[in-house]
């Protein structure tokens, strides 16, 4: 599957969903928001929301901090 994270385009996606594709990109999944063709996801549909090729996703890390 082909999917567009982030601006770049990655071939070869072997994860059927959210959760998977974050374990597939290493990004751990506590503190990020996750977009899908412009569509915000729960975090809690995180383990059922199916990707589709040629799906646009943008994953978003909080960070906290302060002064």
């Amino acid at each position: 599957m082909k999917l567009t994270v982030n601006g770049e385009i990655i071939d070869d996606v072997k994860a059927g969903t959210i959760s998977e594709l974050l374990g597939e990109l290493k990004v751990a999944p506590g503190r990020v928001a996750v977009e899908v063709n412009m569509a915000v996801i729960r975090k809690a549909d995180h383990d059922t929301f199916r990707l589709h090729d040629g799906d646009v996703i943008e994953i978003v890390n909080f960070v906290g901090g302060g002064s």
